[in-house]
C-alpha cells in the first residue's frame, strides 16, 4: 500500500471519530429540548375524541394521554368559546376548526389569539391532564413510558413556555384531542380531506340520563357553555339542563347518520363509535378496539392502569367536574337509575326518544322498571345495527 493511499485512510477514521463526538455533543445539547432516542415519527395519526359534557370522555381521554406514544390535550376549544363574543356554537365552529387544525399539525402559535398575555404551558386549558405535557422535552418531571403525576406536574412544569409544548407535540406518533363543542360532522370535512392529516374521529356517547344525573352534580361548571349551545336564547332556569340534553341528543343522530349511513368517501373507516356503557362494562376489550382503531399498541402497563381506574371502590359521588379517580365504572353507569327521580328520566326519554332507540337506550315506564338493576337497558351492539334513519323532516319531532 502506497504512502498515498494509508494517509487518506487515515484522514477516514480521525473524520469517523470527529462526526461522532459531534453526535455526543449534539445529542448533550439536543437533550434539554427532546431525548435523542424520540425521533419525530415519519406519518402521524391524528385523533379527534368527540364527545359531550359529562360523558366519560375525561376518563377515554386519560386512556390515550397515558400511552406513551400519544401527545394529548384537552378541550382546545374551550379558548375560543371563552375569548371570542359570538352568539352560539353555529358561529364558533369554523374558528374552534382551524385552531384544532393547526394544533394536529403541532403549529401552537395559533394559541396567540387566545391566551393571555406573557402566557406559558399553564395557560393551557387543563394542562396537567396531559402526561406528555410533564414529560420531555416540555417538562422534566414524569420520564415518557410512567404514568403522570399530576401534583408534582403542577409544581415544576406550569411556567413552561409553548415552544417546549410544540417541540414535544412533534416527537410523539399520535396527537389527539378531546372535544365536546362540535356538534356535526359537515364542519370537520376540511380536515378530513387534508392530505398533512390522517384523522380518525372517535364518537363518545353516553345514556342521556346517565349525562343529566351527571350534570346535576356540577350544575355552574357549565353555565357559559350551556348559554353557547342554546345561542344565548331567554330559557327558563328550570329548562336548561333539559334543552341543553335535547341538542346533545340531536347532535349524536347528526353525528352518526352523517358517519354510518351515507358517509362521503373520505369518511369511510375513520369514524368509530362508542358508548360508555358499553367501556364500562369491558373497559380492556373496549379500550383495545379503540386502540387498533387508531394503531395503538395495548401494553400491559396500560391494560394495569385501565383496569385500577375502572375497579376501584368509588362511586362517582365526587363533585368536581373534570377529576379522573380510580371508581367502579359499571356502578357509575348504572347510578342515574337510583339517584334521579323517575319525573325526570320520563322527562329526558321525551325529549331524546330518537337518540336513544339509535344509539341502543331502552326507556323505561315506570320507578319500579327504573330501579330494577336486573333489567339491562343497554341494546346489545350484535346484531343490534343502526337501523332506525329518521327522514330529516320529521327528526326535530322524534327527539
Amino acid at each position: 500500500m502506497s504512502p498515498r493511499y494509508k494517509i487518506n485512510f487515515n484522514a477516514l477514521i480521525l473524520l469517523v471519530v470527529l462526526q461522532g463526538a459531534a453526535v455526543v455533543l449534539f445529542c448533550s445539547w439536543y437533550v434539554h429540548f427532546s431525548p435523542c432516542e424520540t425521533e419525530p415519527p415519519r406519518g402521524k395519526v391524528h385523533v379527534l375524541l368527540l364527545s359531550s359534557w359529562r360523558s366519560g370522555s375525561s376518563f377515554l381521554g386519560q386512556v390515550f394521554s397515558q400511552h406513551p406514544s400519544v401527545f394529548y390535550l384537552m378541550e382546545p376549544a374551550w379558548h375560543v368559546w371563552t375569548k371570542l363574543e359570538k352568539p352560539g356554537a353555529r358561529l364558533l365552529r369554523m374558528a374552534v376548526r382551524d385552531l384544532m387544525r393547526s394544533v394536529f399539525q403541532c403549529d401552537f402559535s395559533v394559541m396567540d389569539s387566545y391566551l393571555p398575555e406573557n402566557y406559558n404551558m399553564s395557560s393551557l386549558f387543563m394542562w396537567t391532564q396531559s402526561r406528555a405535557l410533564c414529560s420531555p422535552p416540555a417538562c422534566y418531571v414524569t420520564q415518557r413510558g410512567q404514568f403522570s403525576n399530576e401534583t408534582q406536574c403542577l409544581k415544576n412544569c406550569d411556567s413552561q413556555g409553548l415552544d417546549k409544548v410544540q417541540a414535544a407535540c412533534n416527537t410523539y406518533s399520535h396527537v389527539v384531542l378531546k372535544e365536546v363543542r362540535f356538534f356535526e360532522l359537515e364542519s370537520l370535512y376540511p380536515l378530513l380531506q387534508d392530505p398533512n392529516l390522517d384523522l380518525r374521529i372517535i364518537h363518545l356517547v353516553r345514556d342521556p340520563r346517565a349525562v343529566m344525573k351527571s350534570r346535576e352534580a356540577s350544575p355552574k361548571a357549565f353555565l357559559r357553555d350551556s348559554a353557547i349551545v342554546l345561542e344565548q336564547k331567554d330559557i327558563p332556569a328550570a329548562e336548561v339542563s333539559y334543552k341543553v340534553l335535547q341538542e346533545i341528543c340531536r347532535s349524536h343522530i347528526r353525528i352518526n347518520e352523517r358517519a354510518i349511513v351515507k358517509p362521503p368517501p373520505f369518511l369511510k373507516g375513520r369514524y368509530k363509535m362508542v358508548r360508555y356503557e358499553d367501556l364500562a362494562r369491558n373497559p380492556l376489550k373496549e379500550v383495545s378496539d379503540i386502540y387498533d382503531f387508531v394503531g395503538l399498541e395495548m401494553s400491559n402497563q396500560m391494560g394495569e392502569w385501565i383496569y385500577k381506574k375502572t375497579h376501584g371502590k368509588g362511586k362517582g359521588t365526587k363533585k368536581e367536574a373534570f377529576q379522573i379517580t380510580s371508581r367502579n365504572a359499571a356502578d357509575v353507569s348504572q347510578a342515574w337509575r337510583t339517584v334521579l327521580p323517575y319525573s325526570k328520566v320520563k322527562r329526558v326519554q321525551e325529549m331524546c326518544k330518537g337518540a336513544m332507540k339509535l344509539l341502543g337506550y331502552k326507556t323505561v315506564d315506570s320507578e319500579k322498571e327504573q330501579k330494577r338493576l336486573d333489567i339491562d337497558l343497554l341494546v346489545p351492539r350484535e346484531p343490534f345495527q343502526f337501523s332506525w334513519i329518521p327522514a330529516k323532516t320529521e327528526q326535530a319531532d322524534k327527539i
